[in-house]
Order: C-alpha cells, then sequence, then structure tokens
C-alpha cells in the first residue's frame, strides 16, 4: 500500500515536494505539493469515521465513569480501539498491524482527541510505546510485546520525567546495574506517567552504572515493580496518572531497547513522533470545541437577537476558525512530508530519518497546536458566559483537560528553543541556506499570490534576518539567549502558519478558505514585526529594527469582515466551516 498512497498524497512528488526539513524558510512553494484535509482518500475518510463513531458512540458516554477512575473500562475501551484497526496504523502486518501512512494515523490522533481524557490514554500506548519499539525494537521484542499491544490485551506507558528531571530528561536519576548474568536492576521513582495504574509494560530510561542513559522494556510482573498513587489532577481526571517506583527491579537483558547509552535517540525521536500526534489531538478536540461554540451561539438569546449575530462573538467565532485552518494545514503539510521521505520504505531507519528530518515542523506543530487549542477553548467558555464556568457544558471540562498540552511532549519554552536551534544547525551545516533571502538569491515567496504571497515572502526574509544577525551577534553562545530564540521560533512558528494555510487556501479555490488565509498571514505579519522588534532590541541592533519594519510594511488587510464572513459559514453550517 505505501507506493499508492504516497503517489496520492504527495500527487506529484516531483512537484516541488519538500523533502528536507526547514526548507520552506528558503523555497518557493506551490499549492499541489503540499498535503491537505480536502486530499483524503476514501480509506483515510473510512477510518477517521471509524475513530470518530468510536470516541462519539462509545467513549465519551462512559467518559463520567472514566473520571471515576474505572481503570477496567479504560482497558475494555482499549481492546476496542485494537478490535477496530486504531492501535494498529504505524506497525507492519507481521506483527498485526496495519501499516498505514502517517497521514492516517494523524487521522485517527485527531478524531480520538475529541475525548481529551482517553486520547491520553490512547496516546501513550500508540505513540509511546508502540513506536518506540517499532522503531528500536529487536525483532525478539517486537514479536513478544508488538501484537498484544496492537490487539490492546495489554496496556503500555512510557517513564522518561522525574521528580528532578522533566525539561531536563538526560538528567535522570534512575539506576540501572549491571549483573553477572547480563540481565540489570532498576531503581528509581518516574513521575507522572500516563497509563500508570494499570499500565502492563513500560518504556523506562535509566543510567546504566549512573552514567549511560539507557531505554528499556519493563514488565509490572517483574519483581520490585509498582505503581504509587494516582495524581490529583487540574484536568484529564479520565486518564491515569501515578508514579511508577523501581525497587531494584530485575530486567532480563533481552529486555534492554536500543542500545547502552543510546537512550537519548530513543526518547528524542518518540518525542519528535509524540509532538505530531499531540498538534492532531489538539485539533480534534478543537474542531470539536467550536462546533460547541457555534452551536451555543446560534441557540442562545440575548436581548431578542441569537448572540452570535453580535459583532462581538462573530469576531470570537472567525478568530477561532483562522486558527483552526492554519493548525490543520501545519498538521497535514507535515504529515504528507514524512510520508514523502518515507516513501514504500517503512524500515525503522527510513522512519527514523524522516521524524529527524522534520523536527523542527513537528515541535512547530505541537506548539502552534497547544496554544491554538488553549485559545479555542478558552474562547468556548467566554462564548457560553456562566454556563461555561460549570460542569453541565463540556466547555469547562475541555478548558481543564487542555491546558496541560503546553507542557506535554517537551514544554512549549523547550520546543520554543528547540525550533531555531536546529535550523541555525542546519543553517550552519549548508543544508539551509538562510543567506541565500537575505542576499535575492532565493525568493521563498509562494508563487501567484500577489500580495498576500508578498507578505509571506517578506515574513519569510524577516525571519532569515533575524536568524542570521542573532548567530552573527552571539555565535556559539546563542544557545544562552532563550529570550531572542523564543522570539525567533514565533517567526518560524508564524511563517509556517501563514504559509500552509494560504498553500492550503490556493489548492482548495473557495472564497471561504481564502478568507481565513488573508487573516492568518495579515496576523502572522503583525505578530513578526512585534517578535523581530524584541530580538533586534535584545541585541541592541536597534538600525535593524527600521529594516525589519521596513521588509515587513505589508498591505492593510480588513480582517473584521473577514472574520464575519467566516463566523457566517460556521453558523449557516452549526459546525466549524471546513
Amino acid at each position: 500500500m505505501g507506493d499508492e498512497r504516497v503517489a496520492a498524497t504527495g500527487d506529484a512528488v516531483n512537484e516541488n515536494v519538500t523533502l528536507l526539513g526547514g526548507a520552506w524558510l528558503v523555497e518557493n512553494q506551490l499549492p499541489r505539493a503540499i498535503f491537505t484535509r480536502e486530499r483524503f482518500d476514501d480509506e483515510q475518510r473510512l477510518i477517521g469515521q471509524t475513530a470518530e463513531s468510536f470516541i462519539d458512540g462509545e467513549v465519551l458516554p462512559v467518559l463520567d465513569r472514566l473520571e471515576q477512575k474505572d481503570w477496567a473500562l479504560a482497558r475494555r475501551l482499549i481492546e476496542r480501539c485494537g478490535e477496530l484497526g486504531l492501535l494498529a496504523t504505524d506497525v507492519a502486518e507481521s506483527f498485526g498491524g496495519l501499516d498505514l501512512d502517517k497521514i492516517s494515523s494523524i487521522i485517527v490522533g485527531e478524531a480520538v482527541g475529541r475525548c481529551a481524557s482517553f486520547a491520553t490514554t490512547f496516546g501513550a500506548q500508540t505513540g509511546l510505546v508502540i513506536t518506540p519499539i517499532v522503531c528500536f525494537g529487536t525483532e525478539g521484542q517486537k514479536e513478544k510485546y508488538l501484537p498484544k499491544l496492537v490487539s490492546g490485551e495489554m496496556i503500555g506507558a512510557y517513564a522518561l520525567s522525574e521528580s528532578g528531571s522533566g525539561s531536563d530528561a538526560l538528567g535522570a536519576k534512575a539506576r540501572a546495574t549491571r549483573e553477572a548474568d547480563g540481565s540489570f536492576r532498576l531503581s528509581g521513582e518516574k513521575m507522572w506517567i500516563t497509563n500508570g495504574g494499570f499500565a502492563d509494560v513500560f518504556i523506562v530510561f535509566a543510567k546504566v552504572d549512573g552514567e549511560h542513559f539507557t531505554a528499556f522494556i519493563v514488565e509490572r510482573a517483574f519483581p520490585g515493580v509498582s505503581s504509587g498513587k494516582e495524581e490529583h489532577k487540574m484536568g484529564l481526571l479520565g486518564s491515569s496518572t501515578t508514579p511508577l517506583i523501581l525497587q531494584d527491579a530485575r530486567v532480563p537483558a533481552e529486555n534492554l531497547l536500543g542500545e547502552i547509552g543510546k537512550g537519548h535517540r530513543i526518547a528524542f525521536n518518540t518525542l519528535n513522533y509524540g509532538r505530531l500526534k499531540l498538534g492532531a489531538m489538539c485539533s480534534g478536540g478543537a474542531r470539536v470545541a467550536i462546533d460547541e461554540a457555534v452551536r451555543y451561539a446560534s441557540d442562545r438569546r440575548q436581548f431578542g437577537r441569537p448572540i452570535a449575530s453580535f459583532g462581538a462573538i462573530a469576531q470570537k467565532l472567525g478568530e477561532m476558525t483562522v486558527r483552526q485552518y492554519a493548525l490543520e494545514a501545519m498538521l497535514y503539510r507535515t504529515a504528507g512530508q514524512i510520508d514523502t521521505a518515507i516513501g514504500s520504505d517503512h524500515s525503522p531507519a527510513r522512519v527514523l530519518a524522516a521524524f529527524e528530518e522534520f523536527a523542527i515542523e513537528s515541535s512547530i506543530v505541537k506548539v502552534a497546536g497547544s496554544e491554538a487549542a488553549d485559545f479555542i477553548f478558552d474562547e468556548n467558555v467566554q462564548i457560553h458566559g456562566g454556563n461555561g464556568f460549570v460542569r453541565d457544558y463540556p466547555a469547562e471540562r475541555r478548558y481543564r483537560d487542555g491546558r496541560v498540552n503546553r507542557i506535554f511532549e517537551g514544554t512549549n519554552e523547550i520546543n520554543r528553543l528547540l525550533i531555531p536551534g536546529l535550523a541555525v544547525r542546519r543553517a550552519a551545516k549548508g543544508s539551509l541556506p538562510i543567506q541565500s533571502l537575505l542576499s535575492g538569491t532565493a525568493d521563498g515567496g509562494v508563487d501567484g499570490e500577489g500580495a498576500v504571497g508578498a507578505t509571506v515572502r517578506a515574513m519569510k526574509r524577516t525571519t532569515a534576518f533575524v536568524l542570521d544577525r542573532a548567530l552573527g551577534c552571539y555565535g556559539e553562545q546563542l544557545g544562552d539567549q532563550q529570550e531572542v530564540l523564543s522570539a525567533a521560533a514565533d517567526l518560524m512558528i508564524d511563517v509556517y502558519a501563514a504559509e500552509s494555510a494560504l498553500l492550503r487556501a490556493m489548492a482548495a479555490g473557495s472564497e471561504l478558505h481564502r478568507a481565513a488565509a488573508e487573516v492568518g498571514v495579515a496576523e502572522g505579519a503583525a505578530r513578526a514585526r512585534d517578535a523581530a522588534r524584541i530580538a533586534f532590541c535584545a541585541m541592541g541592533r536597534m538600525p535593524d529594527v527600521d529594516e525589519a519594519e521596513r521588509i515587513l510594511r505589508v498591505p492593510p488587510v480588513d480582517v473584521v469582515s473577514l472574520r464575519r464572513v467566516l463566523a457566517a459559514a460556521a453558523v449557516d453550517r452549526r459546525a466549524y466551516p471546513f
């Protein structure tokens, strides 16, 4: 199926498809070179509908029971996912999987995101346990664990964080001591373990001999393995979160995952894919929240008319739509790029190389997705007014459940350091020629799109300008300038969002799509000006502030009228309009 799917999704692999991560910053882009929601094929639509029907029909009706910690029910629901094939998208057929493309995996993740608590349970199983075994496991490990994980018979969890090492994962204190027979004894405590209360198997990271960061497959049945008490959390009350306690836990030699001292490769590559999947789950939850807001605003009457007819509410609905539209554009663009990079060779090495290549984009989707969803959940509460603050309406639950997404899979602050950091390293190696934008040898625009395309081009030039000046100003000490890196990250996020939205709209050829893209580009350009000003002022380069202002002197856009158009379309459909 791999060859046919690549042809269907990439359409023209020869049509300027970006195969290098970050290359969109300096290359011209064509709309048919990116994948969008509008290009789902029948098989992709079917698996998405299957996942949505499962969540709506089988999970949401029992969510109150999940929030009361009915973990036997959670296990049955995961088993039901196994029956439907929802756990199998990334696994080879020889191990019980479906071996689908990554777009299909993202479609499933987006659908499951309709219920945040269950999405967290599901995401730990598929993204944090199945993925590392698929990519790094031995044949014996795959044969032993994957069929049971894919069927839902076995539940998995991922144990990386500790109380003193969250973002600093390599600072873990958990130890693994080698025994004479080749086995290991693990000691330590892992924190915030999703599925911790009922998982059967854990991907655990510990330092062999206190020094070599290493991954292990640890079964609950091993002596010395236990779980602590359930955490009392702000949200995600329907997912289990506990410490994992290791007291001289005996782990057989064959349960070493990957190589001793190479655990960082497993942790970071798992997170690369996990960030993209988290973006998908944020997107799924945000879509439903917009539906809820539109229906409430259409039905709720004040001063003798629906509140959706008031401009202040219409602006909220329109802006929620704009942000969701750009998120979807980035999400499926990135998944399509990864699929094209993988091609028909689904070997672990090829898949890992694709995850690493598009690490910048995955981090962007994670940050943009979690923050767009937070904005949408917050506005959903606001549109509901007092009703949004009580538990009779789902708006309150979505607000609480969504907050953790900015912490999951590496905090947004960490990801904001990674995004420009990776870009600068690639520029130094010559694989990302940002100087070509500044010298005029590269255009970096969106062909045939007049003023809007020119605005995207100006945003790219400004981003390259900031990255180039920051590297020249700080050199190898740039990593210490977190405020400047964060400003550069915001520029890159806004460029990727604006261009992805515009390319999606061009491919769709619809005025409604165009309205969403135009607002997104205009708002992105305004934020880009602010980010560039912050960065250049921090560097003490005041003339560059003026130059950035000149580059980003773009035509004004009537975003108020365009948001009204988007809001009217949503009210007409009583749902998110795309």
